[in-house]
C-alpha cells in the first residue's frame, strides 16, 4: 500500500491507494508547531494498519513557512574577498519603476556575520589565489562567539570549479563538526553570483529546522511500525529520500502544492487531455501552473515574497513553473485605506479559521461567503455552524458599509477572490502565449471546484475536470510521482560553433552521476530515465528559453533541428525571432528520474449508485441571476455518463462543486466531474 501525506495551511490531507487501484482518504486539521501530529492524527482516522504501508510519500510546507515567518537560524556567510556585500546589491531592479512604496528586501544575513576570504577564481574555474585557511579560522572562531547554528559558503565562479568551496567545508566540518554547512555547489551550478548566493544562504537558514522536522516524523513513523521506503515530495514535480531532503532542504520550497499539478498531468495522460491548467485552491493560498503536451514546465527563475511592493529573493533551484497567490476559503475580507473591499492575503488558517467554525473567528472569509450564497451548506461542516452569527459579521463588517443586502456583500467577496484568482490564471497562460481555449481546466484543492466553473468560463477555457477527491488530489499526485533529481550547469558556448563530441560527453558524465546516485536509493537501473534541455538564447541576449532537446549523441542534424526548435520557442515566449542571429548555450540541464509503478484509479462501480442522487433543493445566490432555487446532489451517488444541467451544487464530505446556469456536467467512468463551461 502507498500512502501519501500533504500538509497545508488549514487541513493535512492524507490518500493511500492500493495495488488494485482501490483507494481511500482522510483529512485532519494541521496542527502547527508539531506538524507530524497532524500526519498521525490523519492516519489514525483513515482507519488504515500502518504495518500495511510499503511506500510513505510526503508533501511539507515547512521550508516555505521557516521562510515566510522569519523562523530560521542564525547564519553565517563566507564569501570571496570583494564579494560580501552581494546580497546587499542584489540586482538593482524594481517590480515597478515608478511605485514609490517600494522597499529593498533585507538580507537573511547581516552584515556582520557576512565575512570574506582570500582566494579566487577565474570564470574558466582556474585557480588565480589560492585558499587560505588563516581566514576560515577566523571566520569559525568569530561566528562561534555570534551564536551561529549554519553556515553558507559562496565562493565567486565555484559553478565553473568547486575545489575551494569543497576545501572550505571539509575544514569547517573538521574544526566544528556541530555547525550546519552549505556550499553553494550542493545548491546550485548555474551562474549570476547573487542568485547562488541567495539560495545558498536559505538553505542554511531552514537546514536545521528541516532536518529536525523530518527526523521527528522518521521517527513517529517508525513508532507506529511504518517500516517501508519514505520519501519527500521536491518543489521540481518528483520526489526524494528523507536522508536527501535533509542535506539540501531548498528543494523542499513548494513541496506540497507541486504535487498537484503533476497529478494533473498523469490524470490529463490518462483522459486524453495532454494541455491542463492546473488550479488548485485551498485554505489559504490559490496556485495554478501550466502543462503543456504534458510536460509539467520547471524553471529556476523562482522567487518568494515577490510583489509589487518588493523585488522578493531568488532561489535558483529547479521548481514547477507556479503562480500562488494569498486567496483561499480562508483569506479574510477587509476594507483598504481608500474604502474598497480586499480578499486576502491575509487569512484566517487553521485556527481560529473562518467564522463558521465557532473557534474565535472575527473575520468575514470567502468560506463565510460560500455559506450566506447558499454555495455551501452548514450540514456539511465538521463544527455546529451559527448562521446567524456568519450573517451579522457579513452584514456589519461588508454589506453595511457598501449599502447592499447581506447576500451582495458575500457575492462581492467571491467575485474579488475569483477576480484575483483570474488574474493569477492568465500569467500563466494568456501572459506566456498560450491560448486558454486549447486547454482544459482541472480545479482541485478544497475550494477549486468552489470557483472553477465561473473562471474556465471568464478564461476562455472549454472544460473543467473536477477529479475524485478533489480536496485531496495534491496527495493523489504524489502517488503518481517518480524520485526525481534536475542536474543543471552553466555551459556558455555558441552553438552553431560547438564542439559536438565534447558536449557528448557532458551529457554522458552527468548521466553517469545521476545514474550511481539514483542506485544507491535503491532504484534498478532499468527504472532510470533521463530527459535533456538547453538554456539558449541569441548572442549577447540577458534572457534565455529552455529547449528540450534529444538523448544519445548529437550530429550536426541535431544541431540544426534544435536552432529551429529555438527560434519558435523564442517566439512564443517573446513575440519574435531572428533566424540569421547566432546563439549560444546558457546551461546544460539533465533531469533524472527514477521511474515507480503507476497505479491507474477504478473505474466507478454502476451497481452501487442509487436511482435519485438528489439531496434536496435550496436557493443559491448567482451573479446576474439572484437567488435561484437549485438542486443539490451527492457526489457519491452519480454514476457514469450521469447528465446535469446548470445551476446546481454537487455536495461531497471536503468540498462542493458549483455548476452555473447554462453549464452542463457528466460524469466520466473513473467518477471525475466533467463541466463544459458554454464558451
Amino acid at each position: 500500500m502507498r500512502v501519501a501525506t500533504d500538509i497545508g495551511g488549514t487541513f493535512t490531507d492524507l490518500v493511500y491507494i492500493k495495488k488494485n487501484g482501490e483507494f481511500g482518504i482522510a483529512k485532519d486539521h494541521t496542527t502547527p508547531g508539531r506538524y507530524e501530529r497532524g500526519i498521525l492524527n490523519a492516519i489514525q482516522k483513515s482507519g488504515i494498519s500502518p504495518g500495511e504501508i510499503d511506500m510513505f510519500i510526503h508533501g511539507s510546507t515547512v521550508v516555505i513557512n521557516t521562510l515566510t515567518e522569519r523562523k530560521g537560524v542564525k547564519v553565517g556567510l563566507i564569501t570571496t574577498q570583494g564579494m560580501r556585500d552581494v546580497l546587499e546589491i542584489a540586482r538593482g531592479n524594481r517590480p515597478d519603476l515608478y511605485n514609490f512604496k517600494y522597499k529593498k528586501p533585507k538580507p537573511f544575513v547581516e552584515r556582520h556575520l557576512r565575512l570574506e576570504v582570500a582566494e579566487r577564481l577565474n570564470y574558466k574555474g582556474e585557480v588565480l589565489v589560492e585558499l587560505h585557511e588563516s581566514d576560515l579560522k577566523r571566520a569559525i572562531e568569530y561566528f562561534r562567539q555570534e551564536g551561529v547554528e549554519a553556515i553558507a559558503i559562496v565562493f565567486l565562479h565555484s559553478y565553473k570549479n568547486p575545489i575551494h568551496e569543497q576545501m572550505a567545508k571539509a575544514y569547517i566540518q573538521k574544526h566544528w563538526p556541530e555547525v550546519y554547512v552549505t556550499a553553494s555547489f550542493e545548491v546550485s551550478k548555474e551562474w549570476r553570483e547573487y542568485e547562488r548566493t541567495n539560495t545558498t544562504v536559505l538553505n542554511s537558514y531552514v537546514k536545521p529546522i528541516a532536518t529536525e522536522y523530518i527526523n521527528n516524523l522518521k521517527i513517529e513513523l517508525e513508532n507506529i511500525h511504518i517500516d517501508g521506503t519514505k520519501y519527500i515530495m521536491q518543489s521540481n514535480g518528483g520526489s526524494t529520500t528523507f536522508e536527501h531532503a535533509k542535506n539540501d532542504p531548498i528543494q523542499m520550497v513548494e513541496s506540497g502544492p507541486v504535487a498537484g499539478i503533476y497529478g494533473a498531468k498523469v490524470l490529463g495522460e490518462l483522459i486524453g487531455e495532454k494541455n491542463m491548467i492546473a488550479f488548485d485552491i485551498g485554505g489559504t493560498t490559490a496556485k495554478c501552473s501550466l502543462i503543456h503536451q504534458s510536460e509539467v514546465k520547471i524553471t529556476t527563475d523562482y522567487y518568494i515574497e515577490k510583489t509589487d511592493t518588493n523585488a522578493g529573493y531568488p532561489i535558483k533551484a529547479p521548481v514547477v513553473d507556479i503562480v500562488e497567490i494569498g486567496n483561499g476559503g480562508g483569506s479574510i475580507a477587509w476594507i483598504d485605506e481608500l474604502g474598497s473591499l480586499q480578499v486576502g492575503p491575509q487569512s484566517a488558517g487553521a485556527y481560529p479559521g473562518p467564522v463558521a467554525y465557532g473557534l474565535g473567528g472575527e473575520s468575514p472569509t470567502t468560506t463565510d461567503a460560500h455559506l450566506v450564497t447558499g454555495r455551501l451548506s452548514p450540514k456539511n461542516f465538521d463544527y455546529d455552524v451559527d448562521m446567524e452569527k456568519v450573517k451579522q459579521v457579513m452584514k456589519e463588517q461588508v454589506s453595511a458599509l457598501f449599502q447592499v443586502s447581506t447576500e451582495e456583500g458575500a457575492l462581492g467577496i467571491i467575485q474579488i477572490a475569483n477576480s484575483n484568482m483570474l488574474n493569477a490564471l492568465r500569467l500563466i497562460s494568456v501572459r506566456k502565449g498560450y491560448d486558454p481555449s486549447e486547454f482544459a481546466m482541472i480545479a482541485y484543492g478544497g475550494g477549486g471546484s468552489m470557483h472553477a466553473a465561473v473562471l474556465g468560463r471568464e478564461l476562455g477555457v472549454k472544460k473543467v475536470i473536477i477529479p475524485v477527491s478533489s480536496a485531496v488530489f495534491s496527495a493523489w499526485g504524489m502517488l503518481q510521482t517518480d524520485l526525481r533529481r534536475d542536474y543543471i550547469q552553466t555551459y556558455v558556448e555558441p552553438f552553431e560553433q560547438l564542439d559536438l563530441q565534447k558536449l557528448n560527453h557532458k551529457w554522458k558524465e552527468i548521466e553517469s552521476v545521476a545514474a550511481e546516485e539514483f542506485m544507491e536509493e535503491g532504484m534498478e537501473a532499468g527504472s532510470i530515465l533521463f530527459t535533456r534541455y538547453l538554456d539558449m538564447r541569441y548572442a549577447g541576449q540577458e534572457h534565455s528559453v529552455k529547449v528540450p532537446v534529444p538523448n544519445g549523441d548529437w550530429s550536426n542534424e541535431n544541431r540544426q533541428e534544435i536552432i529551429e526548435k529555438f527560434h519558435e520557442l523564442h517566439k512564443q515566449h517573446y513575440t519574435f525571432k531572428l533566424p540569421d542571429t547566432d546563439t549560444e548555450i546558457v546551461n546544460i540541464h539533465v533531469t533524472g528520474f527514477g521511474q515507480v509503478d503507476k497505479i491507474s484509479p477504478r473505474e466507478i462501480d454502476m451497481a452501487s449508485k442509487r436511482q435519485n442522487p438528489i439531496l434536496e433543493v435550496r436557493d443559491v445566490y448567482f451573479e446576474q441571476e439572484g437567488w435561484l432555487p437549485t438542486n443539490v446532489y451527492a457526489r457519491e451517488y452519480l454514476g457514469t455518463d450521469t447528465v446535469i444541467q446548470g445551476p446546481a451544487i454537487i455536495e461531497e464530505k471536503q468540498t462542493s462543486t458549483v455548476l452555473y446556469p447554462g453549464q452542463t456536467l457528466t460524469v466520466d467512468k473513473y467518477g471525475n466531474l466533467i463541466i463544459e463551461t458554454g464558451v
